[in-house]
């Protein structure tokens, strides 16, 4: 069964960074698709980047330029590198990973920007 654990979440100043990390196990073969999603209050899930196997990335518009995905397909990790941090960008952020076509989720870590 496909596990997926983030950490990395916190507090941090407007402009400031942190970097989420998301750990699968479970997995025998190389992920389809690795990436981030994010939730605020009262609103619906988003994808925030996205990286498929060969290296080909997605981020949304809102976060190009100041947001990194990176993954690691001999240790099923991926990382998500968050710059210049801004309030909007607090939410729930979530792991998710596509194999064989099933997606899974993890747990979510919470960000918060706020001065």
């Amino acid at each position: 069964q496909v596990q997926l654990v983030e950490s990395g979440g916190g507090l941090v100043q407007p402009g400031g960074s942190l970097r989420l990390s998301c750990a699968a196990s479970g997995v025998s073969s190389d992920m389809d698709v690795m990436g981030w999603y994010r939730q605020a209050p009262g609103k619906q899930r988003d994808l925030v980047a996205d990286m498929t196997r060969d290296g080909t990335t997605a981020y949304s518009d809102s976060v190009k330029g100041r947001f990194t995905i990176s993954r690691d397909n001999a240790k099923n990790t991926a990382s998500l590198q968050m710059n210049s941090l801004k309030p909007e960008d607090t939410a729930v952020y979530y792991c998710k990973v596509i194999v064989f076509g099933v997606g899974y989720w993890g747990q979510g870590t919470q960000v918060t920007v706020s001065s």
